[in-house]
């Protein structure tokens, strides 16, 4: 048991200033509807804004983006997708809800994210949707991927679910696939009171089906009504025949933490990007830790600090060790390839050819990165991974015959 941690793995990605939280208590006052009100029109709009999308779709998280994507999508049993199994189990648990064939993509050894290199290999004649996860707030290189896709008439979706206000090539996430997905939850850049999620829609054909699969098929009487009470409030019908609806909807009380988050966002994603810097800096030229390669053409925002022990999986042990028990910084391995859980082996995509996803998982660490961490914690935990490096090292050296 680690008792008060110097450094811990917070649960909170950011903090809210006073003057957000004050903003945040005036829309509990005054919101009129408490949902899908002015404060829900006002953050979609800003988000379409910040990230040039042609449609944004607030939802209550990133999950219920992506379910949203798999539906507009229209793939069921005998089509196949093609998605990363280095990521969070939520990127795919929509699509294979959908009876489609879930395709495992590796990754890069140095960006950590996938590419039209690790994916091409993969297309065949079934496959209808490419997922694209842009993860720990880099993006992957995506103008042959979409080469590759529009050549087949193949859709893209962004999990972008880390990286709000990453670029590539000046664009912004969520802006260059056919769908973009993005959380809000507790431990991201911008989080609206632990839950939310944003979905962007480039199609406006695709667009027409969202509102009503998000809110239960709910839309408005067609024609003129000379009394509007008649023959209800609302219509309920189908936006995909046969597709039943959800309710997706975020509070109105959220949407007002987005749009003060949105205000700071490009400060707090400055903000990780400094430490970033400062962190390779003070480690990056060392040959036993390697961290994700930033290519020129993205602006990486840091959702977290992953890095590769080059060691190997005991190093990478002895390193979370003397990490968590000496210097009581607490650090986590993410994320587990999602072949290796029950439940996608359990559903038939147990198997995988991902080299480097497995080499990767099995030797990576990520570092406390939340925004709001104190410098001198910060700090501590730069001068902490030398010096647990530095040991591993002489252990090593002085254990070889």
């Amino acid at each position: 048991m680690i008792n008060a941690p110097a450094v811990p793995w917070s649960g909170c990605g950011s903090r809210y200033t006073d003057d957000e939280i004050a903003f945040i208590v005036e829309a509990m006052r005054t919101a009129d509807p408490m949902t899908q009100g002015r404060y829900q029109d006002r953050f979609e709009a800003e988000f379409r804004a910040l990230t040039g999308a042609r449609h944004a779709f607030a939802v209550s998280s990133c999950t219920a983006a992506l379910e949203l994507a798999a539906i507009v999508s229209r793939i069921g049993p005998g089509d196949e997708v093609i998605l990363p199994a280095h990521t969070f189990a939520a990127t795919a648990i929509p699509f294979g809800r959908t009876g489609a064939r879930l395709v495992w993509a590796d990754i890069e050894p140095d960006t950590f994210v996938v590419s039209a290199r690790t994916i091409e290999p993969l297309i065949t004649e079934h496959t209808k949707v490419i997922i694209v996860v842009h993860l720990y707030g880099l993006m992957a290189d995506m103008d042959p991927i979409m080469e590759l896709a529009r050549e087949r008439s193949i859709l893209v979706v962004e999990d972008a679910a880390q990286a709000i206000g990453a670029t590539y090539k000046g664009r912004q996430a969520g802006s260059l696939g056919d769908l973009g997905c993005f959380s809000f939850h507790t431990h991201k850049n911008l989080t609206t009171l632990g839950e939310g999620g944003m979905l962007t829609v480039a199609d406006p054909e695709l667009a027409k089906l969202v509102p009503g699969l998000r809110h239960n098929g709910v839309r408005g009487f067609e024609g003129e009504r000379a009394k509007y009470w008649q023959p209800a409030m609302s219509n309920i019908n189908f936006d995909l025949d046969g597709v039943w609806p959800y309710n997706f909807c975020i509070g109105e009380v959220q949407c007002a933490a987005g749009i003060v988050q949105l205000a700071r966002l490009e400060a707090m994603n400055g903000n990780r990007a400094e430490r970033a810097r400062r962190m390779t800096a003070a480690l990056g030229g060392r040959s036993d830790i390697a961290f994700q390669r930033i290519p020129d053409e993205c602006r990486h925002v840091h959702y977290c600090m992953p890095a590769r022990i080059t060691g190997g999986p005991a190093a990478r042990d002895a390193f979370m060790e003397r990490m968590a028990f000496h210097h009581k910084v607490r650090m986590v391995v993410q994320y587990y390839p999602l072949y290796r859980y029950p439940m996608f082996q359990k559903a038939g995509f147990g198997d995988a050819q991902c080299p480097e996803t497995d080499r990767f998982f099995d030797s990576m660490v990520s570092f406390p990165f939340h925004e709001w961490m104190p410098e001198d914690q910060f700090g501590y935990m730069v001068e902490a991974t030398g010096e647990t490096l530095d040991h591993i090292g002489t252990r090593q050296r002085t254990s070889s015959p």
